[in-house]
């Protein structure tokens, strides 16, 4: 296992706060070596802001610049990103400014809220996120750039994981988002009974939770700890894929009826953990980050739809997912909606980070030249632009399913 981040969570003010940004440097630089020295490897550090619009005083035409200059100055103090948070439903052009900001500073993420358990479900905010995908798809001819872009359903602030993360307040925390898809890998691996793996993985997570808060609140108690996302990321090997796990739980191929079991299952043994929470902790299952969810998209085993099935018992959403460089904003929205629909009736956060790629069409090779993505293929969106009254603006109320339902 290995922390895929230590995510620090601050707000920098505007113009930005050299002073505070240098001590956000200097405590990720001691949690890093302490937690180096407990054995954990250390992937990448990161900042996260409070949302943007409201950092600059809902002075949104300022996010370039702000975009900017944080991106230098986080050369100086030694976090590799930033997250400035996302759109806000209340504020509809902090939206549109956004696809710019993403090419101007290529080591920042931003997110755009759709939908709040207090809002109900934006659909004016949903068609933007739409917009900013289909325009963040031609900043690079490989569609790369929209890696730095997720759209938001019910997520809160203190997730970890980028680029849903976000602060809240003044009063700096940091938080730990893992890298651990491998104990799930192993956790399975040879087990005749269900309950036998369930309880190695389960002991696995408190073992290791047990060691990052004694670390996070006995050494580096100078700011707030959040607590632990243990959505179980993997890297692009088999050895670390939750493809791997799914199917060494007795699935033969990840994407086949039973998938859906495996992932409950799974997500409940995290579930059953004593560990202090941040985030999702649930099962995450980016395609371009898995070697077998690669896999099994390429061979058409695995579809958007069952990653959307997936998300309704336990996922968190859908990342990292190859879509035909023609895919319009009005085909993505309808996607987008039913995840805004997902999230507000199962009370949970869910999140899309859509990838359209120029020049490609459903079934067409991804040739991504990045370490942290195991190549795919292009995967088919079956979706039409929304007819009245779902293509209207406006705001939907959608309440959580009562106990029973």
């Amino acid at each position: 296992m290995k922390i895929r981040s230590i995510t620090y969570f601050l707000n920098p003010g505007w113009p930005l706060d050299e002073n505070r940004l240098r001590t956000a440097g200097d405590f990720v630089a001691r949690a890093r070596s302490a937690y180096e020295a407990a054995g954990y490897e250390v992937q990448t550090t990161r900042l996260a802001t409070i949302p943007f619009p409201r950092l600059l005083g809902g002075k949104v035409d300022q996010l370039i610049q702000l975009a900017a200059n944080l991106s230098q100055m986080l050369g100086q103090t030694g976090i590799a990103y930033a997250s400035l948070g996302p759109a806000l439903i209340e504020l509809p052009e902090s939206y549109e400014v956004i696809p710019e900001a993403i090419r101007t500073a290529p080591n920042i993420f931003f997110g755009g809220e759709m939908a709040s358990s207090d809002m109900g479900i934006s659909l004016s905010a949903i068609q933007a996120c739409a917009r900013i995908i289909h325009r963040a798809s031609s900043i690079t001819p490989d569609g790369f750039a929209n890696l730095r872009f997720a759209a938001l359903a019910n997520v809160k602030p203190g997730a970890p994981f980028f680029p849903a993360a976000y602060h809240e307040g003044d009063e700096p925390a940091f938080a730990i988002a893992t890298e651990a898809a491998d104990l799930a890998v192993e956790a399975f691996d040879g087990q005749r009974t269900m309950d036998d793996g369930r309880r190695r993985l389960t002991a696995e997570i408190e073992g290791h939770g047990e060691a990052i808060e004694r670390i996070s609140k006995s050494e580096l108690g100078d700011a707030k700890f959040l607590g632990i996302d243990f959505s179980l990321a993997p890297f692009p090997k088999d050895a670390q894929s939750i493809g791997a796990a799914i199917e060494k739980m007795g699935v033969s191929n990840i994407g086949l009826h039973g998938s859906l079991a495996a992932a409950a299952l799974l997500t409940e043994a995290v579930d059953r953990a004593d560990i202090p929470r941040a985030g999702f902790s649930g099962f995450f299952q980016p395609v371009l980050e898995d070697s077998i969810l690669a896999q099994r998209a390429a061979e058409g085993l695995l579809t958007i739809k069952d990653l959307l099935l997936f998300s309704a018992v336990c996922g968190t959403g859908l990342d990292t997912i190859p879509l035909p460089g023609d895919t319009t904003p009005e085909q993505i929205a309808p996607l987008l909606l039913d995840l805004c629909a997902l999230s507000l009736r199962l009370d949970k956060p869910l999140t899309a980070r859509l990838m359209p790629i120029p020049g490609k069409q459903a079934g067409d090779p991804t040739d991504f030249g990045f370490e942290y993505f195991a190549n795919s293929r292009v995967m088919k969106l079956e979706s039409a632009p929304l007819k009245p009254p779902l293509d209207t603006g406006g705001l939907i109320a959608l309440k959580r399913k009562r106990d029973g339902d």
